[in-house]
């Protein structure tokens, strides 16, 4: 089954869930080729160096290495076939792998909180940094932008929520390395304590991306509907179905990077309830292949009759 979004952005191209997964996976292992080399070379080099900072930052690498495989689990998981346990499918394996990731981050980040504060409390204990740091903190740096900008455009490319989400982590690694390098650089300017300053700025950049990233998912997982623009999108295209006179009630619910969508089409009242059948079928075959739609159940009510619950229509 194939998708849009319902934008007129000529960048907007359809995508199988075989090509998503795919390129999912091609960008997550990239991902996890460059945090490896990092997580190596910034925990070496800051236990050389004697920088906190630096450590801190390799320990933030290390846990987009952990996160790199969550989301490459849940790649995989989230493409199972629906069955009888699970009669959706498994998408939301993405949400919860997003939560995940948040929860991931955010301990982290008060770990890393906890060690800088430490330090702060004894700044006498805080050593000179070697000047090698500043290189890696440097290198850092670059490689975390240019895979933040690589993983991001795949994400919009075959728009993915979950990638989305792991790119902009890679976003907030890029941020936290700049403030590693500007730290490191004050310690070798005279100011140690910039240091373990530069953990503790890390180690709340990090946290407050987990808080986020859980959060969202969380909603997600609580049946958040979509934004109002792409409900707007779907019903127009149900009233652009030949039959259909009126939509209401339309309600939707995510379902990982899919979406579950519930409406009542109105339909002329002389008709036969095999015609009024097609009209519906028809709806849903417009709204499956034109939105990022997995389901959608349609209840058909007569034109004629106004729009009110039926559990209000019991006549005594």
């Amino acid at each position: 089954m194939q998708f849009s979004t319902p934008t007129d952005d000529p960048e907007d191209t359809e995508h199988t869930a075989e090509e998503r997964a795919a390129a999912a996976s091609r960008s997550t292992w990239v991902s996890v080729v460059v945090n490896l080399l990092l997580t190596a070379l910034q925990i070496s080099v800051g236990m050389a160096a004697k920088s906190q900072a630096l450590i801190a930052d390799g320990l933030h690498s290390l846990s987009d290495l952990v996160a790199d495989f969550v989301v490459l689990v849940a790649n995989r998981q989230s493409q199972r076939d629906a069955d009888e346990s699970h009669p959706y499918g498994h998408q939301r394996v993405e949400n919860a792998a997003s939560l995940v990731l948040g929860v991931l981050l955010l301990v982290v980040g008060v770990g890393m909180v906890w060690s800088a504060f430490g330090k702060l409390q004894s700044p006498a204990s805080v050593a000179p940094v070697g000047a090698v740091a500043l290189w890696v903190a440097g290198a850092a740096l670059v490689g975390k932008e240019l895979l933040f900008r690589y993983m991001l455009a795949v994400a919009k490319r075959v728009k993915s929520s979950l990638l989305v989400a792991n790119a902009w982590h890679a976003r907030s690694d890029a941020a936290s390395s700049l403030v590693v390098a500007i730290g490191i650089a004050g310690n070798l300017l005279g100011y140690p304590i910039l240091d373990p300053i530069a953990a503790l700025i890390v180690g709340f950049m990090v946290g407050r991306m987990g808080w986020s990233f859980a959060w969202e998912a969380l909603h997600d997982l609580m049946d958040r509907a979509i934004d109002d623009d792409e409900v707007a999108a779907i019903r127009q295209t149900l009233l652009e179905t030949p039959g259909v006179s009126g939509v209401h009630d339309i309600r939707t619910r995510k379902m990982g990077d899919m979406v579950v969508v519930d409406a009542h089409i109105e339909v002329d009242a002389t008709l036969t309830v095999e015609q009024g059948h097609d009209i519906a079928v028809e709806a849903r075959h417009r709204v499956l292949q034109r939105h990022r739609v997995l389901n959608l159940m349609t209840h058909v009510d007569p034109w004629h009759r106004p729009d009110r619950d039926h559990a209000q229509r019991v006549s005594g």
